[in-house]
């Protein structure tokens, strides 16, 4: 039996044969992708919620870069094991082992009472609404593992038991700590500075912390957790991914994600408690950061009242696409910034794009100029703003059949996941308000056929000048016209 996280995507129909080279943060270079001889299937792990309030489109952001990650692996024919974990428990407002646990945050706001049952109900809520929302953003949530935090209490026990025995852990009267001053490699993620993190540190707050960079493997709590060698608490964020990592896609993985938040202390974390518990073995091959999406050149924070949500797109009349398609319309790792205004000119691109494949015929084969010059991009470290520019550079090519523009475009879709060839109601209804309706030429009045010959003649003529007013007549009679490689394309409203 095939699982459902180990099946692959449709073959495309040309296969690139060029490598593909992603940007390991760990090495601070590209690195050229290739599985182990001995590993059958891309092990994956990519940081996943923690579902004590609705993600805002900045964390989804994160969840798109993913899928992008296993669509560019399976279009190069490479198996994917695929794992985002939910935290559910131990999270707290500060990554420092201060302030309070979020899922007893989201518990206080909903005014439900702290137990673990509670909990366990606002986490099924809120993973419900993820698991919906990163759907309408097209990632197929069936080919995904999700395991729950608080459904692998027992092995992070087990794990913190075995780093207590190795001597990497201590006991304070808060809980159980890691001593990151018996990982010498501690900070290498990233290039942290960690002598001047000690150095300009402030007092430890944490009663009977050693160091400032030591962090919570257990924390202690008489109202609220689980049973442990160590008294009743909950985890540390940090020893969550770690003990889930090691149960679900085992020791050592091949990419681990996350956003860039997460290097100077989750994942460096993860890295020195996994590496101590397994020998020095390395976590992850690869490390992948996602850059920050900015709303309005400002961060995006729910502690500032600063976000905005996938239902807020769909209320102000966007397609969840023309999201993602805003996503993939700035580098990985590069700031995106998103403002309602940058938000409508990607739904314009994306449903002019989709309504150019869609009014295409079937039945063309992918051009090969084209098709390696998109995929160059892609292969360059995921250059999804280049694919992109390659993909209208192709719509511009009058040697290029539409059949085959199409094909192309279809081809290159299997990674870039915006449902071009596909049915959508919402797009067609959007596209029709947006351009108006196509309009068989035909059907046209006089007028109108006589106003288009003249507009293709001074084209042919090449009287651009000419050309552009006799659009504006049309314009002003109600219709626009999309110039075509087969010929103009006529709407209305």
């Amino acid at each position: 039996m095939i699982l459902p996280f180990l099946s692959f995507r449709r073959k495309p129909v040309a296969p690139t044969s060029s490598p593909l080279f992603l940007y390991n943060t760990l090495t601070k270079d590209l690195q050229r992708f290739e599985l182990p001889a001995a590993v059958k299937s891309v092990r994956m792990y990519n940081c996943g919620p923690t579902v004590y309030d609705t993600q805002h489109i900045g964390n989804l952001s994160m969840f798109v870069f993913a899928d992008l990650v296993r669509r560019t692996l399976e279009y190069h024919g490479f198996p994917v094991k695929q794992v985002i974990n939910i935290t559910d428990v131990g999270h707290l407002t500060s990554d420092a082992d201060e302030g309070e646990d979020k899922m007893t945050k989201g518990l206080k706001r909903e005014h439900m009472k702290p137990t673990l049952e509670n909990m366990r109900v606002l986490a099924e809520k809120y993973t419900a609404v993820f698991l919906e929302d990163i759907a309408a953003l097209n990632i197929d949530t069936s080919r995904i593992e999700f395991p729950r935090a608080s459904d692998y209490i027992s092995a992070q026990i087990a794990m913190i038991e075995s780093l207590e025995q190795k001597g990497y852990a201590y006991r304070t009267d808060d809980g159980v700590y890691y001593d990151t001053s018996r990982f010498p490699e501690y900070g290498a993620l990233g290039g942290i500075d960690i002598a001047g993190l000690k150095e300009g540190a402030r007092v430890a707050t944490v009663s009977g912390k050693r160091h400032s960079t030591d962090f919570a493997l257990w924390k202690l709590d008489k109202k609220l957790g689980w049973e442990s060698p160590w008294g009743q608490g909950f985890p540390g964020w940090h020893i969550e991914c770690s003990a889930m990592i090691r149960r679900t896609l085992g020791e050592q993985i091949d990419i681990h994600t996350g956003g860039i938040e997460h290097i100077p202390v989750h994942h460096n974390n993860e890295i020195a408690q996994s590496e101590a518990a397994t020998g020095k073995k390395p976590l992850s091959r690869f490390w992948l950061h996602r850059a920050h999406i900015q709303l309005d050149g400002g961060k995006l924070a729910k502690s500032k009242g600063n976000v905005v949500y996938l239902a807020d797109v769909i209320e102000k009349g966007f397609h969840p696409l023309a999201l993602r398609y805003l996503y993939l319309g700035a580098h990985y790792r590069s700031n995106a910034n998103f403002s309602w205004e940058a938000l409508e000119a990607s739904q314009t691109a994306f449903l002019r794009l989709r309504t150019l494949v869609q009014s295409a015929p079937e039945g063309g084969r992918p051009h090969d100029e084209h098709l390696t010059a998109i995929l160059d991009r892609i292969d360059d470290d995921l250059d999804t703003p280049g694919a992109l520019s390659r993909i209208w550079e192709l719509t511009k090519d009058a040697t290029v059949s539409p059949a085959d523009i199409r094909a192309t475009i279809a081809d290159v879709d299997a990674i870039l996941g915006l449902k071009l060839v596909e049915d959508d109601e919402l797009a067609v209804s959007l596209s029709a308000a947006q351009f108006g309706r196509v309009v068989d030429t035909t059907d046209l009045p006089e007028d109108i056929l006589l106003i288009l010959e003249q507009r293709e003649q001074a084209r042919s003529d090449k009287d651009w000048s000419r050309a552009d007013e006799l659009r504006s007549a049309l314009l002003e009679k109600g219709y626009t016209v999309d110039d075509r490689p087969e010929g103009p394309q006529v709407r209305t409203r």
